[in-house]
């Protein structure tokens, strides 16, 4: 996945972080805070804090344990809540720890390690540009989907909630 970058949906002044595929045309658009949002958006534009903040103590604790972070993994989405995978190299062998979504990328992008979803998360979240449409645009469409969305739409047939 490429991280296309850090957005603000509006009205609600939510950010979002947005994902694109790297050999396809869908987008992953996932909710963040907007302390990890800033925290992504400030690693983007290469802004260096006075003090280290959380994400960056992280990077600098990996860098003097030596530990590589090799990718970062959008590993499921259940019940409407993203779960990743910070893929880690430990002496020669891989460590997964878990981690929410945003973390992983605020580090991700500290450390120039690559951004995966899994195919099932993309096949179930991921949206497509329609023609002509911009990224913001897609992230307003995103948001008025989920607004049509009622409890029923997450309901199997037969379930009672």
């Amino acid at each position: 996945m490429a991280l296309v970058g850090v957005r603000v949906e509006l009205p609600a002044n939510q950010p979002i972080v947005l994902l694109r595929e790297a050999s396809g045309s869908r987008f992953l658009p996932i909710w963040v805070g907007a302390v990890e949002a800033t925290a992504i958006a400030s690693a983007l534009e290469g802004v260096e804090p006075p003090r280290p903040l959380t994400h960056d103590l992280l990077k600098s604790v990996l860098d003097g344990l030596s530990v590589t972070m090799s990718r970062v993994v959008v590993t499921e989405l259940r019940d409407s809540v993203f779960y990743a995978d910070l893929v880690l190299a430990v002496d020669g062998r891989e460590v997964h720890v878990s981690s929410r979504p945003s973390d992983a990328i605020a580090l991700a992008v500290r450390t120039s390690a690559p951004i995966f979803a899994s195919a099932d998360v993309v096949e179930e979240a991921g949206i497509e540009l329609e023609d002509g449409e911009s990224a913001e645009e897609l992230v307003d469409r995103f948001r008025k989907e989920l607004d049509d969305l009622s409890i029923e739409d997450f309901l199997e047939p037969g379930d009672n909630g």
